[in-house]
Parts: structure tokens; sequence; C-alpha cells
């Protein structure tokens, strides 16, 4: 991923009475070229080998990045809240 852009696909489906609402959401991530060292350093320090790409934009992974490109910026982390606010709003609950 070193000095590339990744794409990243976010999906929820809310189902509420027979009816379902979905949503996507895109998270376009620009990385550094990075050195190995820099890669081994940040493995050893955050080990985020059981996370999605490998990474954790919430922790040290941020240092990885050149640039990130989204409407939901929670969506990297797991679950777009925005996203699922609006869904939940379509399905009839009032949020807030």
């Amino acid at each position: 991923m070193s000095g590339r852009t990744v794409r990243f696909h976010t999906a929820i489906c809310l189902s509420r009475a027979g009816e379902s609402f979905t949503a996507i959401d895109l998270t376009e991530v620009r990385f550094r070229a990075l050195e190995q060292d820099e890669i081994a350093r940040y493995v050893a320090a955050e080990q985020p080998l059981d996370c999605a790409g490998s990474f954790k934009c919430e922790g040290l992974g941020i240092s990885l990045f050149e640039a990130i490109d989204n409407r939901d910026p929670t969506a990297l982390v797991g679950l777009p809240l925005i996203a699922l606010c609006g869904l939940l709003r379509k399905a009839g609950f009032a949020v807030p």
C-alpha cells in the first residue's frame, strides 16, 4: 500500500418491520511512500494485523497516511455513524 491510494467500502443495513435501509461509504486513503523500517516499527508498536488493511487510523496508523478522503470519518474505524443516523431517520426513528 506504500505510495498508493486504497479504497475502503463500508456497508451497513438496517432492517425494520420487514423493510431494509442500506448505505455504503467510500473512504480513499493515500499512503505515504514508506520505508521498510517505518513499516516494521509501526507493526511492532501497534500490532495491527487483526485489522482491515492491517492499520489503525485511530492510532499510530494515521502517521502512514498522506491524506484521507471520505464523507463520514467514522466509517474507516468500522461503523459509519453519520450514515447510520440517516438510515435510522429513514426508518422512522427520532434521532437524536
